[in-house]
């Protein structure tokens, strides 16, 4: 054990730093998270240091001779980093679409009732809904443009398109929440269509696919990308999205039926995150859309939809 004079002696060789950074001897603690960044910034300036635990908490020694430049180097330190990290963005107002978007759910679970029908149109009977709407790599390729799109709305069972329209309406409807419907949905539809299109490109000519989960998975590319680029600087206080969109993945890879392809999935959400980083930063710079020109947007995605399947049913 020792001594006092040993202590004495010791306390001459080496003093704390006090949390204010002026000069003199404090007994006031440091944080947990203050002693750790201050210990890492002395180690970077090769001054010695060494941290003890009092009644009171925790202290950061150095030696005497290099008191004053630690000080220095660590107000350097606070002034460098006083607005750091920034504070989080104002909160954006959000746009309700929760009816919008419940309502294109219904719609698209209304169209595969519609497909199980038998009905005769344009020369057709019945109508062989997925014969001429899959997403049929060869076709594709060969100018069938439309189908990358109607294969969108096909689905192969009510547990695909339950599995769809659950998962997707929470991403979607969140997504248009931010952005607003019309631009929300054009996007989703465009990451499902690109995403269909580079499928096609690295299938066999011969490959088919159906299902909207090529563009719920974009959904969650999107989303994923306008936030954590909006909040780039405050990513561990954001850990819920990228949980949450990892969740949806796995439920749309464990509900995807016979007809369903992994690889369009997952082109669909490459995709979604390419166009949300160029959307949050054209978003960022420029501000939302009006109300008006995302009326317009939704017009032009819902005359594109019934383009292409006219197209599919006189092909």
């Amino acid at each position: 054990m020792a001594d006092h004079n040993t202590i004495d002696i010791e306390m001459q060789d080496w003093l704390i730093i006090p949390p204010e950074l002026h000069d003199g001897v404090t007994t006031k603690p440091l944080g947990k998270r203050q002693l750790r960044n201050w210990s890492l910034v002395l180690q970077s300036r090769q001054i010695p240091w060494r941290a003890e635990q009092s009644p009171r908490g925790w202290q950061l020694l150095v030696p005497a001779d290099r008191f004053s430049d630690a000080c220095r180097e660590l107000r350097s330190y606070e002034e460098l980093n006083r607005n750091w990290p920034p504070p989080l963005p104002v909160p954006r107002p959000q746009q309700e679409n929760t009816v919008a978007t419940i309502w294109v759910l219904i719609a698209l679970g209304l169209f595969h009732i519609l497909t199980q029908q038998r009905l005769a149109l344009f020369g057709h009977f019945p109508v062989d809904w997925y014969a001429i709407g899959n997403a049929d790599a060869g076709k594709i390729l060969d100018g069938e443009w439309w189908r990358l799109i109607t294969a969108l709305t096909l689905h192969s069972g009510g547990v695909h398109l339950a599995g769809n329209i659950v998962v997707g309406g929470i991403f979607i409807n969140r997504l248009c929440r931010d952005l607003g419907s019309g631009l929300g949905w054009s996007l989703v539809l465009a990451s499902g269509l690109l995403g269909n299109l580079a499928n096609a490109f690295v299938q066999s000519p011969d490959h088919q696919s159906i299902g909207a989960s090529t563009a719920v998975f974009g959904a969650v590319g999107l989303l994923a990308a306008i936030n954590m680029q909006r909040y780039r600087f405050h990513l561990r206080k954001r850990w819920l999205l990228p949980v949450a969109a990892a969740l949806g993945l796995l439920a749309l890879l464990g509900v995807g039926g016979e007809h369903t392809d992994i690889g369009a999935h997952l082109f669909g959400f490459c995709f979604g995150i390419g166009l949300g980083i160029v959307t949050g930063y054209l978003v960022g710079r420029f501000g939302s859309l009006s109300s008006t020109a995302n009326r317009a947007i939704v017009m032009v995605s819902v005359c594109t939809l019934l383009l292409c399947w006219m197209l599919a049913l006189q092909a």
